[in-house]
């Protein structure tokens, strides 16, 4: 099984002097990246850190998580990514679950004098102190029986969840995105996501496995769309990879007309549903990019299909998304647990193979839930709570989250679906439906921008020439642009608050299934 880590160690010694990773401070060789890892390597070991030990990373997007990930990983620790921008009380939260040897942060800055920062009773320790430990390290330990890293995703209960991915899952994850994509060492990629979302993981690992460069910048400056045009242009970037939220940010600037003029050749989408329209729009712009759905959840570690696009996959109006990666199974089951067998029947999407989590770090009885044995004879698979079905050609189709499959009035409504239509009328730029509290009824809201002056009474009429009323929307939010959250996807909490509105989940509402056909 392949290790990240050692092949990113035989790209720095066959190749050592090309460029590996750069932000806005410093622009590292990969023999340059590799001494920095095995010192700061050096610096967690002297400060107690060992095998299967957590070490908390409370850094931006930079080349020092980089150097602290890799570090981490060196000494065969367990590297848990933390946002720098979760409040407080939430970073404490996290803190305290998974018990970390250190938490590494940036280097210090301001008063010399001022105490240091302390998180959940513990002394953050900034990467300066830890370089100071030198000489580095020989040769890092045999990491693929142990856990990489570990990212904490909400769950249902409102509390963080640990998510812990193996070496061995790392490895086949990245080895398997590389391929795919056919990365290598002209390789120039630019990370937007943020770090602590693994889905950044689909560009940073493969391109540096790969022994290309990846190119940094800070992510408050990224949502800025001339950011990251300049950026593509001045380092010649030629592959990134973000979500479909990120990519309408990008559309709707006057910069796009710049792209087909770039480096730019290779695009990878995932981590929400992808619109036809949007797509259709982007080759309007680059007609030769290549584009990428890419599909996994963070329990089966960053993703489980890469699917090249084309114009002709989408002419029906639907996005596929692929199928597995070597090594991994998927299962589609109806209502009744029963595995579905034939095309075009819609069913919960089950996952096995060489990508599954090790589980949820300390909460063996959630593990049992979603990591089943009772479903695929002989194969442990985790129950996604995604809706897929297998199309003619035998490629997955998303469908939605099972609890975004809602039934008003007796009528089956998909929020993807609904979305989709409201996004293709005549002056719709953007939209997106979810469900909200309507007077202690579950009903439907549509947020949707416009790049004229149409009225929510317009749009109404527009929509109900093309679905029955039964499907419409309680409400229609006229808005000028969605916000993203953390990261980088659509922020639907916000734009419920700014609209008065209420959250209601689906699943807690009696009228609800998730239908099997």
């Amino acid at each position: 099984m392949p290790d990240v880590l050692h092949e990113i160690v035989e790209q720095a010694r066959s190749g050592p002097d090309l460029p590996a990773a750069k932000d806005l401070d410093r622009d590292l060789s990969y023999a340059e990246l590799i001494d920095e890892v095995s010192r700061l390597a050096t610096g967690l070991a002297s400060r107690g850190v060992s095998e299967g030990d957590r070490v908390a990373l409370l850094l931006p997007n930079s080349v020092d998580f980089v150097v602290a990930a890799l570090a981490s990983l060196w000494i065969g620790a367990v590297f848990v990514p933390l946002a720098v921008t979760d409040p407080e009380a939430r970073l404490a939260t996290i803190v305290a679950d998974c018990a970390p040897a250190i938490v590494v942060t940036s280097d210090a800055s301001g008063d010399d004098a001022a105490p240091p920062r302390l998180l959940g009773g513990l002394t953050l320790v900034p990467m300066s102190a830890l370089r100071a430990e030198a000489p580095a390290l020989a040769a890092p330990v045999d990491t693929s029986p142990r856990v990489a890293y570990m990212i904490y995703t909400s769950g249902t209960t409102g509390t963080p969840k640990g998510v812990q991915i193996g070496n061995a899952a790392f490895g086949a994850a990245v080895q398997s995105t590389t391929n795919a994509l056919g990365l290598d060492r002209t390789t120039r990629t630019l990370c937007v996501s943020a770090f602590h979302f693994d889905g950044s993981y689909a560009n940073l690992f493969p391109t540096l496995y790969s022994g290309g460069a990846v190119v940094i910048r800070p992510r408050d400056a990224l949502l800025f769309p001339p950011t990251f045009f300049n950026t593509v242009a001045r380092e010649k970037i030629n592959f990134s990879g973000f979500t479909p939220s990120y990519l309408r940010l990008l559309l709707a600037s006057p910069q796009m007309a710049e792209l087909g003029d770039s480096a730019l050749k290779i695009i990878a989408l995932g981590a929400e549903a992808l619109p036809v329209a949007d797509l259709r729009s982007l080759w309007s712009y680059v007609p030769e990019i290549r584009l990428f759905n890419r599909y996994g959840p963070t329990e089966t570690t960053i993703a489980v299909t890469n699917l090249e696009l084309t114009p002709d996959m989408i002419e029906e109006g639907t996005v596929p998304m692929g199928y597995p990666h070597p090594g991994v199974s998927f299962h589609l089951l109806d209502d009744d647990g029963i595995v579905i067998e034939e095309s075009d029947r819609v069913g919960e999407l089950y996952i096995g193979g060489n990508q599954l989590m090790d589980g949820y770090w300390g909460a063996p009885a959630l593990t049992k839930e979603v990591m089943r044995t009772d479903v695929v004879p002989g194969e442990t698979v985790y129950r996604t709570g995604d809706l897929v079905y297998r199309d003619k050609n035998g490629s997955y189709v998303y469908v939605d989250r099972a609890d975004r499959v809602i039934k008003r009035s007796g009528v089956r409504i998909s929020l993807v679906e609904l979305s989709e239509i409201m996004r293709s009328l005549v002056g719709v730029t953007g939209a997106a439906c979810m469900t909200f509290d309507n007077e202690g009824e579950l009903g439907i809201v549509a947020f949707v921008v416009t790049s004229g002056a149409a009225s929510a009474l317009d749009l109404r009429r527009a929509a109900l020439k093309q679905i029955p009323e039964s499907m419409m929307p309680n409400r229609i939010e006229l808005v000028e642009a969605f916000p993203l959250n953390k990261s980088n996807k659509l922020d639907e909490r916000l734009l419920l608050l700014e609209a008065g509105l209420r959250s209601l989940s689906p699943a807690a509402t009696p009228d609800v299934t998730a239908p099997s056909d």
